[in-house]
């Protein structure tokens, strides 16, 4: 019964992290969400404390990015943000960080399970990459079987072909030069 809550938890989890740049990212307002804490409250204490956070850990979305992005998430967290306003999105590191400056006992419990949810993240897409090129290599196998079975049955229709083009030419008993006495 908990490892479902744990798996439910996780995957719940993994619908917030996005791709943005090329890294894994959760954004500001799906964090204040899972810690508990408004949105604004969470980034007052990152702007207090931005020192701790460079940009690969942390990084304010370009507003192409976000309009991309916004047509396709819907949250309660967002219905008060401002239009202006553009998210900041949290590498893995910079979600660990977080957990530093928020101190609250939901925010180190959440941290966590955040955590958890990127490591299953990267386990999930180096699973998928390793299946990708088993795949390759099977398909480079099966196209290089075909190549040897094309050959063999090029050889044996060749082989058909010759028995017949014989069998042609092969004349039948009663056609044939008759050896002997002539009547």
């Amino acid at each position: 019964m908990q490892f479902e809550i744990i798996i439910m938890e996780l995957t719940f989890i993994q619908k917030k992290i996005y791709d943005f740049r090329g890294q894994r990212v959760m954004l500001d307002f799906d964090l204040s969400e899972l810690y508990d804490v408004e949105t604004k409250r969470l980034n007052q204490h990152v702007k207090r404390n931005i020192d701790r956070f460079p940009e690969e850990f942390m990084f304010r979305l370009t507003k192409v990015e976000w309009d991309g992005m916004r047509s396709q998430i819907v949250t309660s967290s967002q219905k008060k943000r401002k239009l202006n306003d553009i998210p900041y999105a949290f590498t893995e590191h910079g979600v660990t960080m977080l957990a530093s400056i928020l101190r609250s006992e939901t925010a180190i419990k959440m941290n966590i399970a955040v955590v958890k949810a990127f490591i299953a993240y990267k386990k999930i897409v180096l699973y998928n990459h390793d299946l990708a090129e088993k795949l390759e290599q099977l398909r480079q196998e099966m196209y290089g079987r075909l190549g040897e079975h094309d050959i063999q049955l090029n050889q044996i229709y060749d082989a058909i072909e010759n028995i017949l083009d014989e069998k042609v030419n092969h004349q039948t008993w009663n056609d044939r030069d008759r050896i002997g006495f002539k009547q």
